[in-house]
Protein backbone atom coordinates (compact mmCIF):
# COMPACT_ATOMS: atom_id res chain seq x y z
CA UNK A 1 0.00 0.00 0.00
CA UNK A 2 1.26 3.48 -0.90
CA UNK A 3 -0.01 6.62 0.80
CA UNK A 4 1.68 9.07 -1.58
CA UNK A 5 4.04 9.34 -4.51
CA UNK A 6 5.48 11.64 -7.15
CA UNK A 7 7.04 11.27 -10.56
CA UNK A 8 7.80 12.98 -13.84
CA UNK A 9 5.40 12.52 -16.73
CA UNK A 10 4.33 14.67 -19.66
CA UNK A 11 1.03 16.45 -20.15
CA UNK A 12 -0.16 15.64 -23.67
CA UNK A 13 -2.65 18.45 -24.19
CA UNK A 14 -4.93 20.98 -22.53
CA UNK A 15 -8.54 21.51 -23.59
CA UNK A 16 -8.76 25.24 -22.87
CA UNK A 17 -12.48 25.34 -23.62
CA UNK A 18 -13.32 22.95 -20.77
CA UNK A 19 -10.28 23.56 -18.54
CA UNK A 20 -9.15 19.94 -18.66
CA UNK A 21 -5.89 18.13 -19.40
CA UNK A 22 -4.72 14.69 -20.49
CA UNK A 23 -1.32 13.14 -19.92
CA UNK A 24 0.88 10.03 -19.87
CA UNK A 25 -1.23 7.95 -22.26
CA UNK A 26 -1.22 5.09 -19.73
CA UNK A 27 -2.21 4.70 -16.10
CA UNK A 28 -0.12 5.46 -13.03
CA UNK A 29 0.85 2.02 -11.73
CA UNK A 30 2.54 0.57 -8.68
CA UNK A 31 6.26 0.35 -9.46
CA UNK A 32 6.59 -2.99 -7.68
CA UNK A 33 3.46 -4.85 -8.79
CA UNK A 34 2.57 -3.06 -12.02
CA UNK A 35 -1.07 -2.80 -10.95
CA UNK A 36 -3.06 0.37 -11.61
CA UNK A 37 -3.21 2.63 -8.55
CA UNK A 38 -6.47 3.86 -7.09
CA UNK A 39 -6.03 7.59 -6.48
CA UNK A 40 -7.92 9.45 -3.79
CA UNK A 41 -6.43 12.77 -4.87
CA UNK A 42 -3.60 14.18 -6.90
CA UNK A 43 -2.09 17.35 -8.30
CA UNK A 44 -0.03 18.26 -11.33
CA UNK A 45 2.83 20.72 -10.89
CA UNK A 46 5.35 22.23 -13.31
CA UNK A 47 8.79 20.64 -13.40
CA UNK A 48 12.16 21.91 -14.57
CA UNK A 49 14.13 19.15 -16.30
CA UNK A 50 17.67 19.24 -14.93
CA UNK A 51 19.21 16.16 -16.50
CA UNK A 52 18.73 12.77 -18.07
CA UNK A 53 20.01 9.25 -17.52
CA UNK A 54 20.62 8.15 -21.09
CA UNK A 55 18.79 5.07 -22.28
CA UNK A 56 20.50 2.03 -23.77
CA UNK A 57 19.58 -1.53 -24.68
CA UNK A 58 18.21 -3.15 -21.53
CA UNK A 59 17.92 0.16 -19.66
CA UNK A 60 15.30 2.75 -20.64
CA UNK A 61 16.87 5.77 -18.91
CA UNK A 62 14.89 8.57 -17.28
CA UNK A 63 14.43 12.31 -17.00
CA UNK A 64 15.43 14.06 -13.78
CA UNK A 65 13.93 17.33 -12.59
CA UNK A 66 12.86 19.70 -9.86
CA UNK A 67 9.19 20.11 -9.01
CA UNK A 68 7.46 23.44 -8.47
CA UNK A 69 5.49 23.96 -5.26
CA UNK A 70 2.53 25.47 -7.12
CA UNK A 71 -0.10 23.10 -8.47
CA UNK A 72 -1.67 23.88 -11.86
CA UNK A 73 -4.30 21.18 -11.88
CA UNK A 74 -6.02 18.29 -10.13
CA UNK A 75 -5.89 14.63 -11.15
CA UNK A 76 -9.46 13.34 -11.39
CA UNK A 77 -9.01 10.06 -13.27
CA UNK A 78 -6.27 7.44 -13.50
CA UNK A 79 -7.31 5.46 -16.56
CA UNK A 80 -5.66 2.79 -18.69
CA UNK A 81 -5.56 5.40 -21.47
CA UNK A 82 -3.94 8.13 -19.37
CA UNK A 83 -4.25 10.55 -16.50
CA UNK A 84 -6.96 13.21 -16.72
CA UNK A 85 -8.16 16.15 -14.67
CA UNK A 86 -8.85 19.84 -14.35
CA UNK A 87 -6.31 22.43 -15.45
CA UNK A 88 -6.01 25.86 -13.84
CA UNK A 89 -2.62 27.01 -15.13
CA UNK A 90 -1.84 29.56 -17.79
CA UNK A 91 -2.06 29.11 -21.53
CA UNK A 92 0.75 26.95 -22.87
CA UNK A 93 1.79 25.68 -26.29
CA UNK A 94 -0.08 26.22 -29.51
CA UNK A 95 -3.54 25.16 -30.62
CA UNK A 96 -3.64 22.22 -33.03
CA UNK A 97 -6.55 20.04 -34.18
CA UNK A 98 -6.85 16.46 -32.95
CA UNK A 99 -6.59 13.99 -35.83
CA UNK A 100 -9.19 11.31 -36.39
CA UNK A 101 -7.63 7.85 -36.23
CA UNK A 102 -8.21 7.42 -39.97
CA UNK A 103 -5.97 10.43 -40.63
CA UNK A 104 -2.93 8.91 -38.89
CA UNK A 105 -0.54 7.25 -41.35
CA UNK A 106 2.94 5.73 -41.31
CA UNK A 107 5.54 8.36 -42.12
CA UNK A 108 7.38 11.35 -40.78
CA UNK A 109 6.17 13.17 -37.68
CA UNK A 110 7.37 15.27 -34.75
CA UNK A 111 7.68 14.35 -31.10
CA UNK A 112 7.38 17.35 -28.78
CA UNK A 113 9.17 16.79 -25.48
CA UNK A 114 11.28 18.58 -22.86
CA UNK A 115 14.75 17.24 -22.11
CA UNK A 116 16.18 20.41 -20.54
CA UNK A 117 14.54 23.29 -18.71
CA UNK A 118 10.82 23.92 -19.10
CA UNK A 119 10.27 24.34 -22.85
CA UNK A 120 9.25 21.51 -25.14
CA UNK A 121 11.07 21.17 -28.45
CA UNK A 122 10.15 19.26 -31.63
CA UNK A 123 12.19 16.21 -32.61
CA UNK A 124 11.93 14.10 -35.75
CA UNK A 125 10.34 10.67 -35.48
CA UNK A 126 8.90 8.18 -37.92
CA UNK A 127 5.59 6.41 -37.38
CA UNK A 128 6.44 2.89 -38.48
CA UNK A 129 3.09 1.22 -37.86
CA UNK A 130 -0.51 2.28 -37.18
CA UNK A 131 -2.81 -0.26 -35.52
CA UNK A 132 -6.51 0.58 -35.38
CA UNK A 133 -7.91 -2.78 -34.32
CA UNK A 134 -5.50 -3.88 -31.58
CA UNK A 135 -6.73 -4.78 -28.10
CA UNK A 136 -4.17 -2.55 -26.38
CA UNK A 137 -4.84 1.18 -26.96
CA UNK A 138 -1.45 2.07 -25.51
CA UNK A 139 0.15 0.49 -28.59
CA UNK A 140 -1.78 2.10 -31.44
CA UNK A 141 1.43 3.52 -32.89
CA UNK A 142 4.94 2.16 -33.28
CA UNK A 143 7.38 5.06 -33.54
CA UNK A 144 11.12 5.44 -34.04
CA UNK A 145 13.17 8.46 -33.01
CA UNK A 146 15.24 9.61 -36.00
CA UNK A 147 16.42 12.97 -34.68
CA UNK A 148 20.15 12.79 -33.94
CA UNK A 149 19.89 15.54 -31.30
CA UNK A 150 17.46 13.53 -29.20
CA UNK A 151 19.34 10.28 -29.75
CA UNK A 152 22.55 11.92 -28.59
CA UNK A 153 20.93 13.48 -25.54
CA UNK A 154 18.68 10.65 -24.31
CA UNK A 155 19.32 7.58 -26.44
CA UNK A 156 15.73 7.79 -27.67
CA UNK A 157 12.65 7.49 -25.48
CA UNK A 158 13.18 7.56 -21.72
CA UNK A 159 10.98 7.40 -18.63
CA UNK A 160 9.30 10.75 -18.09
CA UNK A 161 8.52 11.21 -21.79
CA UNK A 162 5.24 9.29 -21.50
CA UNK A 163 2.52 11.59 -22.75
CA UNK A 164 4.77 13.58 -25.09
CA UNK A 165 2.57 14.66 -28.02
CA UNK A 166 3.14 13.41 -31.56
CA UNK A 167 2.32 15.86 -34.37
CA UNK A 168 1.85 14.85 -38.00
CA UNK A 169 0.87 17.24 -40.79
CA UNK A 170 -0.08 19.92 -38.27
CA UNK A 171 -2.43 17.65 -36.30
CA UNK A 172 -2.13 16.02 -32.89
CA UNK A 173 -2.12 12.31 -33.71
CA UNK A 174 -0.90 10.63 -30.55
CA UNK A 175 1.21 10.54 -27.42
CA UNK A 176 4.17 8.39 -26.39
CA UNK A 177 3.33 5.59 -23.94
CA UNK A 178 6.19 3.07 -23.80
CA UNK A 179 9.79 2.48 -24.84
CA UNK A 180 11.11 -0.78 -26.26
CA UNK A 181 13.70 -1.95 -23.74
CA UNK A 182 15.78 -3.72 -26.38
CA UNK A 183 15.80 -0.67 -28.68
CA UNK A 184 15.30 2.65 -26.87
CA UNK A 185 15.02 4.56 -30.16
CA UNK A 186 11.64 2.85 -30.61
CA UNK A 187 8.47 2.97 -28.60
CA UNK A 188 4.69 2.90 -28.66
CA UNK A 189 2.04 5.57 -28.69
CA UNK A 190 -1.69 5.97 -28.17
CA UNK A 191 -4.08 7.78 -30.51
CA UNK A 192 -4.73 11.36 -29.40
CA UNK A 193 -8.36 10.86 -30.41
CA UNK A 194 -8.64 8.11 -27.78
CA UNK A 195 -7.31 10.43 -25.08
CA UNK A 196 -9.53 13.30 -26.19
CA UNK A 197 -12.59 11.04 -26.00
CA UNK A 198 -11.68 10.12 -22.43
CA UNK A 199 -11.28 13.80 -21.54
CA UNK A 200 -14.68 14.61 -23.00
CA UNK A 201 -16.36 11.89 -20.93
CA UNK A 202 -16.03 13.83 -17.69
CA UNK A 203 -15.42 17.41 -18.86
CA UNK A 204 -19.09 18.43 -18.77
CA UNK A 205 -19.54 17.25 -15.19
CA UNK A 206 -16.73 19.36 -13.75
CA UNK A 207 -17.11 22.60 -11.89
CA UNK A 208 -14.03 24.47 -13.04
CA UNK A 209 -12.16 27.63 -12.24
CA UNK A 210 -11.98 29.68 -15.47
CA UNK A 211 -8.52 29.93 -17.04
Amino acid sequence: MRDSGAGIGTMSFVDAQHGTFAGLGHSISDTDTGTELTLLSGEIVPVTITGCIRGAAGSPGELRGEFSAKAVGRVLANDAAGVYGSYTGGTIGQAVPVANVQEVTPGEAELWTTVQGTTAQPYKVRIERVTMTGSDPNRNLLIKVTDERLLEKTGGIVQGMSGSPIIQDGRLVGAVTHVLIEDTARGYGIFADEMYSKTSEFAESLTLIPI
